[in-house]
């Protein structure tokens, strides 16, 4: 629908892409939204705000109006996205054997605060993502292998963006967390520089950036399986008071 206001469409979150239980994936939903920007895909980086968790199976109003993007319930304003001029710093490219072998290390095994998680969660294959980042040896890095489904396409069988800012999320939160702790994220920066194909693999790799009060910060980046940077991401998550 387009008015005078700039366009505006009804965005409902299937079950399918929760985060905690009841509500979207942060990476997910900060995906969608940026969408409507079209700037992850055009040279410029979109930073999104999560001001409230954003309810599943919920009619919501998804508006576009110059270089912003907002999601609301009623008046509750849930998501905001816009185009921002940054350079986003990529973690270290880790080969996809050595993501693979770090999975044996993620912390989510031992304790898993969000086990339906579509990002990291213990789902069914081809059901959620199931990227398990693990400590990489020798390094400050957590990596993992990810191998994506074939049933995370949209109609024209591309793998949206909101698919690949979702694997960019939680590795940025697995980069702090000991078995079962969590935070919520709050903040995602991301750009996507290239396609991700149905079927095929790629490296995953976070680090921890620093602490801040409640507040933790990390960084992200999917590559390609010859080291070639995919998305990169930059993420604020706030741990419960």
């Amino acid at each position: 629908m387009t008015t005078a206001a700039g366009l505006q469409t009804v965005v409902t979150v299937p079950a399918r892409f929760r985060g905690p239980e009841g509500t979207a994936n942060g990476g997910w939903i900060a995906g969608t939204v940026s969408e409507a920007l079209n700037g992850a895909r055009h040279g410029s980086a979109v930073e999104v705000t999560l001001h409230a968790p954003t309810p599943l199976e919920t009619p919501l109003d998804l508006r576009q109006l110059a270089n912003t993007a907002t999601l609301t319930r009623g008046d509750e304003l849930l998501v905001e996205a816009i185009d921002v001029a940054e350079p986003l710093d990529a973690p270290a490219f880790v080969p996809f054997g050595d993501a693979a072998h770090a999975e044996r290390g993620f912390p989510g095994l031992a304790g898993h605060a969000f086990p339906g998680c579509f990002v990291c969660g213990l789902r069914a294959p081809g059901d959620g993502l199931r990227i398990f980042p693990g400590p990489v040896e020798g390094t400050d890095l957590v990596a993992a292998g990810w191998r994506v489904p074939m049933t995370v396409t949209d109609e024209d069988g591309v793998v949206p963006d909101a698919v690949i800012w979702a694997a960019l999320d939680c590795a940025t939160g697995w980069a702090h967390f000991a078995p079962g702790e969590f935070a919520l994220l709050g903040r995602l920066t991301a750009r996507v520089h290239r396609r991700v194909y149905p079927g095929g693999t790629y490296s995953v790799v976070a680090r921890a950036t620093g602490r801040e009060g409640r507040k933790l910060f990390g960084e992200s980046a999917i590559y390609e399986v010859d080291g070639t940077l995919v998305a990169a991401a930059k993420a604020t998550w706030i741990m419960p008071a």
